[in-house]
Protein backbone atom coordinates (compact mmCIF):
# COMPACT_ATOMS: atom_id res chain seq x y z
CA UNK A 1 0.00 0.00 0.00
CA UNK A 2 2.84 2.72 0.91
CA UNK A 3 4.43 1.96 -1.99
CA UNK A 4 1.09 2.58 -4.23
CA UNK A 5 0.86 5.76 -2.79
CA UNK A 6 4.55 6.83 -2.85
CA UNK A 7 3.93 6.15 -6.85
CA UNK A 8 0.50 7.47 -6.93
CA UNK A 9 2.37 11.07 -5.04
CA UNK A 10 5.24 11.38 -7.82
CA UNK A 11 3.31 11.12 -10.84
CA UNK A 12 4.71 13.35 -13.09
CA UNK A 13 2.29 16.26 -14.19
CA UNK A 14 2.37 16.44 -18.59
CA UNK A 15 2.07 19.37 -20.41
CA UNK A 16 -1.17 21.65 -19.90
CA UNK A 17 -3.78 21.03 -22.59
CA UNK A 18 -4.65 25.18 -22.32
CA UNK A 19 -0.48 25.70 -23.19
CA UNK A 20 -0.05 27.77 -20.09
CA UNK A 21 2.73 26.19 -18.67
CA UNK A 22 3.84 28.96 -15.84
CA UNK A 23 0.56 28.25 -14.38
CA UNK A 24 0.81 25.68 -11.50
CA UNK A 25 -1.10 22.86 -10.19
CA UNK A 26 -4.15 23.56 -7.55
CA UNK A 27 -4.57 21.69 -4.79
CA UNK A 28 -7.13 20.19 -3.53
CA UNK A 29 -9.94 21.89 -1.25
CA UNK A 30 -9.54 19.47 2.23
CA UNK A 31 -5.45 19.60 1.93
CA UNK A 32 -5.76 23.57 2.26
CA UNK A 33 -8.25 23.27 5.24
CA UNK A 34 -6.27 23.69 8.78
CA UNK A 35 -7.20 22.23 11.47
CA UNK A 36 -8.88 23.53 14.40
CA UNK A 37 -5.82 23.21 16.92
CA UNK A 38 -6.47 22.41 21.00
CA UNK A 39 -9.59 23.91 22.03
CA UNK A 40 -9.04 25.84 25.36
CA UNK A 41 -11.67 25.03 28.67
CA UNK A 42 -14.32 27.04 29.08
CA UNK A 43 -12.48 28.43 32.80
CA UNK A 44 -9.44 29.28 30.81
CA UNK A 45 -11.75 31.36 28.48
CA UNK A 46 -13.83 32.97 31.93
CA UNK A 47 -10.24 33.80 33.00
CA UNK A 48 -8.78 35.34 30.11
CA UNK A 49 -11.75 37.21 29.64
CA UNK A 50 -11.69 38.41 33.39
CA UNK A 51 -7.24 39.73 32.33
CA UNK A 52 -9.29 41.46 29.08
CA UNK A 53 -11.55 43.42 31.27
CA UNK A 54 -9.57 44.36 34.05
CA UNK A 55 -6.72 45.69 31.41
CA UNK A 56 -9.36 47.56 29.21
CA UNK A 57 -10.45 48.76 33.18
CA UNK A 58 -7.36 50.12 34.05
CA UNK A 59 -6.44 51.42 30.54
CA UNK A 60 -9.52 53.55 30.67
CA UNK A 61 -8.82 54.55 34.12
CA UNK A 62 -5.58 56.32 32.91
CA UNK A 63 -7.12 57.99 30.12
CA UNK A 64 -9.73 59.57 32.41
CA UNK A 65 -6.91 60.37 34.98
CA UNK A 66 -4.84 62.14 31.90
CA UNK A 67 -8.21 63.88 30.76
CA UNK A 68 -8.71 65.31 33.77
CA UNK A 69 -5.19 66.48 34.39
CA UNK A 70 -5.08 68.46 31.26
CA UNK A 71 -8.24 69.87 31.88
CA UNK A 72 -6.91 71.24 34.61
CA UNK A 73 -4.09 72.21 33.28
CA UNK A 74 -6.09 74.45 30.50
CA UNK A 75 -8.08 75.96 33.79
CA UNK A 76 -5.41 77.11 35.51
CA UNK A 77 -3.60 78.28 32.16
CA UNK A 78 -7.09 80.38 31.45
CA UNK A 79 -7.01 81.42 35.02
CA UNK A 80 -3.52 82.57 34.80
CA UNK A 81 -4.52 84.48 31.72
CA UNK A 82 -7.37 86.39 33.18
CA UNK A 83 -5.50 87.52 36.53
CA UNK A 84 -2.42 88.60 34.47
CA UNK A 85 -5.34 91.03 31.98
CA UNK A 86 -6.22 92.33 35.02
CA UNK A 87 -3.68 93.03 36.85
CA UNK A 88 -2.21 94.88 33.30
CA UNK A 89 -5.27 96.52 33.30
CA UNK A 90 -5.01 98.49 37.19
CA UNK A 91 -1.42 98.81 36.35
CA UNK A 92 -1.76 101.17 33.27
CA UNK A 93 -1.38 104.72 33.62
CA UNK A 94 -4.53 105.98 31.91
CA UNK A 95 -5.09 109.74 30.50
CA UNK A 96 -8.34 110.79 29.90
CA UNK A 97 -9.18 112.72 26.33
CA UNK A 98 -12.11 115.09 26.99
CA UNK A 99 -11.65 117.20 23.81
CA UNK A 100 -12.35 114.66 20.79
CA UNK A 101 -11.01 117.30 18.60
CA UNK A 102 -7.53 116.14 19.46
CA UNK A 103 -8.79 112.21 17.89
CA UNK A 104 -8.97 113.99 14.60
CA UNK A 105 -5.57 115.54 14.37
CA UNK A 106 -4.16 112.84 15.43
CA UNK A 107 -2.01 110.67 13.24
CA UNK A 108 -2.69 106.84 12.33
CA UNK A 109 0.12 105.75 14.55
CA UNK A 110 -1.07 107.73 17.52
CA UNK A 111 -4.95 106.26 17.21
CA UNK A 112 -3.12 102.56 17.03
CA UNK A 113 -2.16 103.01 20.71
CA UNK A 114 -5.22 104.81 21.86
CA UNK A 115 -7.80 102.18 23.59
CA UNK A 116 -11.51 103.12 24.72
CA UNK A 117 -12.20 102.38 28.12
CA UNK A 118 -15.19 102.48 30.89
CA UNK A 119 -13.71 104.99 33.15
CA UNK A 120 -16.53 104.17 35.86
CA UNK A 121 -14.34 100.85 36.90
Amino acid sequence: MKRKEKEIEYVPQGKPKSGRVWKTQRKKFFTTVKSRGIKTSFEKKKQLREELARVKQASREIIAAKKEEKQKKKERRRENLKRQKENQRKSEVVQVITNTSKLKKMKKKQLRHIEKRDTNI
